[in-house]
């Protein structure tokens, strides 16, 4: 029977010739590996804001005792976004990188378009009530 090979040993057709050209593709894997933290660092900032947004809900609930559904669903599928983030960034899946990029944008527009919404219908109320009292300061 013929004995198995150590692994420790170098293999067979590298006797060191090839360095020049290990170096010159050496660079392609450092920003794979550097793009791969910067990618974790951007999934555990969009951790925590989900944990905002959790608290944000939790707590607008309890005061109003009413939930926006369509902030539920931002949160919903925010995480569901962190997770095939997580995992397309692991496994360097890139069909699973583009679908965190679309999630996590459906997620940022969702979130956005609570505050828009909400802030907006300010605005329209101020202008509103802001026109009448031109209106009435003027009659006067």
């Amino acid at each position: 029977m013929e004995r198995r090979r150590s692994i420790a040993r170098r293999p067979s057709g590298t006797d060191g010739s090839d360095y020049s050209y290990r170096m010159v593709v050496d660079p392609r894997y450092t920003r794979v590996a550097q793009a791969k933290t910067r990618l974790s660092k951007l999934i555990s900032l969009q951790a925590g804001s989900q944990l905002l947004g959790v608290l944000c809900a939790l707590l607008s609930a309890s005061w109003k005792n009413s939930s926006n559904k369509v902030f539920i669903a931002s949160i919903i599928v925010g995480f569901g976004s962190l997770i095939i983030g997580e995992l397309g960034r692991r496994n360097s899946r890139a069909n699973f990188l583009k679908l965190y990029i679309v999630a996590s944008s459906a997620t940022a527009v969702l979130s956005l378009e609570r505050i828009v919404t909400r802030d907006l219908l300010k605005l329209w109320n101020f202008y509103y009530t802001g026109e009448i009292q031109i209106d009435v300061s003027v009659e006067v």
